[in-house]
């Protein structure tokens, strides 16, 4: 793996870690450019674990030989190194986890394939924050869920900040995009889903109540932190249920709640 020492910032390989503090600009550039980036030699080596191939490596000298395992295992993909002051100039914020790799973004499997063999799987609509995907896959992977399903608009789970509050997992935990709900409501059924929104209502059964007498498949259904689910998203599911409260609080945020209702599915499991 060629070592690149840095000491300006016309490379054009470098567009890849430039300015990554611009969330519009990133959601835009990623994607299109087909990576992500994976931030610290951790989230790197389960990147590759995932058999995700990186295009390039941009770290601080002091951090080359965490990173020696890469040097051997790609050595045609160039490792750009500089210090402090170049880096954050280039990436907008100080390198505190010392390395980054641009990483060729996976193609997303087709959903029935995740489907085929899964019994309980997660489905994020719309949620528009990264950190709140990021911790709801750390749920998914910790606590038992086959797959993650992510509704059109919802946030990118490779982005840099929602790999990293996810320690990850979002690499480990096989997801993928579905369509609205029109497409997305009889897709989940056909293969065998309980569609089960968590969502509160005069008609939501408590979350114990419904774990008692467990669908065999389940689709856990979490909405947005602002307005929650959807009209179609309430409409598509099977069942509402809900977490009982105390104190007068009606709702935890979004990926508490993924935990806590994963939790509750995994222990009817056992």
């Amino acid at each position: 793996m060629p070592l690149v020492p840095l000491d300006t910032l016309d490379r054009p390989e470098l567009a890849d870690y430039a300015n990554l503090t611009d969330v519009a600009l990133r959601r835009l550039l990623e994607p299109q450019g087909g990576l992500y980036l994976a931030e610290s030699s951790k989230v790197i080596e389960r990147a590759v674990a995932a058999g995700h191939r990186p295009r390039s490596v941009l770290l601080q000298q002091k951090w080359l030989p965490d990173l020696e395992w890469l040097v051997e295992r790609f050595p045609e993909v160039p490792v750009f190194v500089a210090d402090d002051a170049l880096l954050e100039q280039l990436t907008g914020f100080a390198m505190h986890r010392g390395a980054l790799a641009s990483m060729h973004r996976p193609e997303l499997p087709d959903p029935r394939d995740l489907l085929r063999d899964a019994r309980t799987v997660v489905v994020l609509e719309d949620i528009v924050d990264h950190t709140n995907v990021g911790a709801a896959f750390r749920s998914a992977a910790g606590l038992g869920a086959d797959a993650v399903l992510i509704t059109p608009r919802c946030a990118d789970p490779l982005y840099r900040r929602s790999v990293r509050v996810s320690m990850g997992t979002v690499l480990q935990v096989p997801w993928t995009r579905i369509g609205e709900w029109p497409e997305a409501g009889p897709l989940l059924h056909e293969a065998g889903f309980t569609i089960a929104a968590l969502a509160l209502g005069d008609d939501s059964v408590p979350l114990p109540e419904f774990t008692a007498a467990l669908p065999e498949r389940v689709a856990i259904v979490l909405g947005t932190e602002g307005d929650g689910l959807s009209r179609r998203a309430l409409a598509a599911a099977d069942v509402r249920i809900e977490i009982p409260m105390l104190h007068g609080v009606d709702s935890l945020n979004v990926a508490a709640a993924s935990a806590v209702a994963l939790y509750a599915l995994q222990d009817a499991n056992r």
